[in-house]
């Protein structure tokens, strides 16, 4: 191993030290446990009420606002949080969108799918829009803590936030279902729901106030210029801790000012550092890279259900151990990352990632258990792995004073086509016929444009990274 690697490795091991990476972990946590409320938690318990595979799956179009919070996004970064703005304002919005999930997630507790369908259908979309609002606060919190231009603390912090939300989303998840098969054997099927949810909000609760009371708010100005010049190249500064800022000038400091500029500026900023073209094709990879993750993750309880295996199976392999292992891997794929440089990563991982998807359709002509257990944990393997790697290469994309807005854009285009095609993805496991080992070979060939697109155009977009990781 070269002394070069050697340090890039001790240097991303290092980055793991202190209380940094752990709060990135715990607001990943915070990101990711809301899609089990409107998510697994909902799918299955949609199933029992006795929907369709196409229904369950039309019904994940709520997941579509997670593509489209970048409309928003200005706001979240240029308007006080009403009412908490006394927490800062990244951490003041993520507290009252908590708040609002809290509120919304005991509406949807008593609440019956089969005579109040419309009624939960608007509720689930109140929680996705509020935590879809959370997520460009965390995301921009996440990158002002971390930094943007340290390749090791950047896959590392990329590393830890995946993993929390996947230790959201699982093993949080793994918990709540866990609790639905103990209560599911003494009630009724809406009395036992009822309790899951208002289980889930209690922890909701708990983790804000741990976040309040842990997470620190950067110190932070807004980005707001003056002139064509100053929104192509805002005025940087850095402050005590190492944050990035930019600092507003003198007029045009009104938040109705802010917000126009704010939707106008880190676009320009976007097309202007990568060139018009580039930033067209890196824009194609990111709203490609996932298609064939979404279309599998979708229907993957549905899947697992009708193969035989319990809500105690689900719990254990796919939210418990698999989740342990994403969390585990994560911090591989951020070696990875650092080892091979964020482009080889990305396509190595998307490589893995569609490989990975044909396990399934071999667990679908064998459901044993050892096999179900390989391909779960494969499958978190790839998925950690990729999901870092394009965390991370997203965030390098990102520039200076423009984070919030340029970081939600991003991953709402990456949303777009993961949300809008799975929506889909049970009316074409019904059009297949019920055929599950067709349907993961498709998933698996979705992969590819992204990968071909990224050996196309390999020579600009690592010299796009490479500029990125600069200092």
């Amino acid at each position: 191993m070269s002394t070069s690697s050697a340090s890039g490795w001790r240097g991303t091991l290092a980055a793991y030290r202190g209380p940094l990476m752990p709060q990135v972990f715990l607001l990943g946590v915070i990101s990711g446990f809301p899609w089990v409320l409107i998510g697994s938690l909902l799918t299955l318990w949609l199933q029992e009420a006795g929907f369709s595979r196409g229904q369950v799956g039309l019904f994940g179009a709520v997941f579509m606002v997670y593509a489209i919070n970048l409309l928003w996004a200005p706001l979240v970064d240029a308007v006080p949080p009403p009412l908490l703005r006394r927490f800062g304002q990244r951490r003041g919005w993520i507290a009252l969108m908590q708040l609002l999930i809290f509120i919304l997630v005991l509406a949807l507790s008593v609440l019956d799918p089969v005579s109040h369908l419309w009624l939960m259908a608007a509720t689930a979309l109140g929680i996705a829009t509020a935590s879809a609002t959370q997520d460009v606060a965390i995301d921009a919190l996440r990158i002002e803590l971390v930094g943007s231009n340290e390749p090791q603390r950047l896959a590392s912090g990329a590393a830890m936030a995946v993993s929390g939300w996947w230790g959201g989303y699982g093993l949080l998840g793994g918990l709540l279902l866990g609790l639905a098969a103990q209560l599911a054997q003494n009630m009724m099927t809406g009395e036992y729901w009822l309790w899951c949810y208002w289980a889930a909000a209690g922890i909701g609760a708990l983790l804000t106030l741990v976040m309040l009371r842990w997470v620190p708010e950067p110190e932070r100005h807004s980005a707001v210029a003056t002139s064509d010049n100053d929104v192509l190249s805002p005025a940087a500064t850095v402050d005590s801790g190492g944050v990035t800022a930019v600092a507003p000038p003198s007029t045009a400091d009104s938040i109705a000012g802010r917000i126009v500029l704010g939707y106008v500026a880190p676009l320009r900023a976007f097309l202007s550092h990568h060139g018009t073209r580039l930033a067209l094709i890196l824009l194609l990879v990111v709203f490609a890279f996932k298609i064939g993750e979404a279309m599998l993750g979708r229907m993957s309880l549905l899947f697992y259900t009708e193969i035989g295996f319990s809500k105690g199976d689900i719990a254990l392999y796919s939210k418990g151990f698999g989740s342990i292992s994403y969390c585990v891997f994560a911090i591989v794929g951020s070696l990875i990352s650092v080892r091979y440089g964020l482009f080889r990563g990305l396509l190595l991982s998307g490589i893995a990632m569609a490989a990975t998807n044909l396990l399934f359709a071999l667990l679908a002509w064998r459901p044993e258990g050892w096999l179900f257990g390989v391909a779960v944990i494969t499958d978190q393997l790839t998925t950690a792995v990729s999901t870092v790697a394009f965390v991370a290469f997203l965030s390098s994309l990102c520039q200076r004073g423009h984070t919030a807005t340029q970081y939600a854009a991003l991953a709402s285009l990456g949303n777009l086509s993961r949300t809008t095609l799975a929506v889909g993805s049970g009316f074409i496991v019904d059009g297949l016929g019920g055929d599950w080992p067709l349907f993961f070979l498709l998933t698996a060939l979705m992969v590819l444009p992204s990968l071909a697109l990224l050996l196309w155009q390999r020579a600009p977009i690592q010299r796009a990274l490479r500029a990125a990781a600069a200092p």
